[in-house]
């Protein structure tokens, strides 16, 4: 259950709000205010998990007041009728942006979205405290499932890739992405472009460089200034390119052929 906070200075959206959350069954209304500063009295002394808030209000707008929120601060969804908000509403890593009007399928995706990451975090975090309890057993148990954590393989490989997702902001939406779906990723300046398994591509305001801290350094590898590629999809290589398994190539650049070879010397046997 998600306890929420919905904040609206309109009377009529605050009212819509608040019937909508009534409507989902893992949504609680805990208060409903119609200005930020009562908002923050409420974060400050009540458990909030999901706010959902207008941004354009008087005294302190809802950009504001989710800037003025410090530690754990809860889940954000923004409702408004300004679409010039989205690009701020993300950069305060917003799970979704509600254009209004907007009907209770767009309102029920954006909370399902909220319960999915919430869900997500619950169960990393109750993970370490699973595998203390099972230390201290008495009895041989099975080994511990694969954490979250890319940069530790472990033997169980299938329940890790289940497991393991990107949350990236595209669309005005906050989507998770398997990493094991991701093909290869290329840099179009500021934003990067994912090409996904099922033919899908997302772009997204993110620099490759940075994108390719967050993968797993023994999955994929950047084999240019423009592209990271998801070694297991690799089928040949030539004249510094490389050949994907649905026919598709990829430049490798000057900088990237060394280590590129190492790779392949290393997993790879020449006959």
């Amino acid at each position: 259950m998600l306890r929420c906070l919905a904040i609206d200075d309109e009377p009529l959206a605050l009212r819509q709000i608040t019937s909508y959350i009534a409507k989902i069954p893992y949504l609680e209304l805990v208060a409903s205010c119609n200005n930020a500063l009562d908002a923050q009295r409420i974060v400050s002394t009540e458990k909030i998990d999901l706010i959902f808030s207008d941004i354009n209000m008087p005294d302190l707008s809802g950009v504001d007041f989710v800037r003025s929120l410090t530690g754990n601060r809860p889940m954000i969804i923004f409702t408004t009728a300004y679409s010039e908000y989205a690009v701020e509403g993300f950069r305060l890593d917003a799970v979704d942006y509600l254009l209004k009007p907007f009907s209770l399928a767009d309102f029920s995706r954006a909370a399902a979205k909220a319960y999915n990451l919430f869900e997500l975090r619950q169960s990393t975090l109750k993970r370490p405290t699973e595998e203390i309890g099972n230390a201290h057993t008495t009895t041989p148990a099975p080994a511990p499932e694969a954490p979250n954590t890319p940069q530790e393989p472990t033997a169980t490989p299938q329940h890790e890739e289940q497991e393991e997702y990107l949350s990236v902001k595209a669309d005005y939406k906050l989507l998770l992405i398997r990493i094991d779906e991701i093909r290869f990723i290329e840099s179009e300046g500021e934003y990067v472009r994912i090409h996904l398994a099922d033919g899908r591509k997302i772009t997204t305001l993110y620099r490759l460089k940075n994108m390719e801290a967050r993968l797993p350094a023994d999955r994929f590898m950047r084999i240019h200034r423009s592209y990271i590629v998801n070694l297991a999809i690799i089928e040949s290589y030539m004249r510094g390119r490389i050949f994907l398994n649905d026919g598709q190539e990829l430049p490798i650049g000057d900088n990237y052929k060394e280590p590129f070879q190492q790779y392949v010397e290393k997993r790879y046997k020449n006959l």
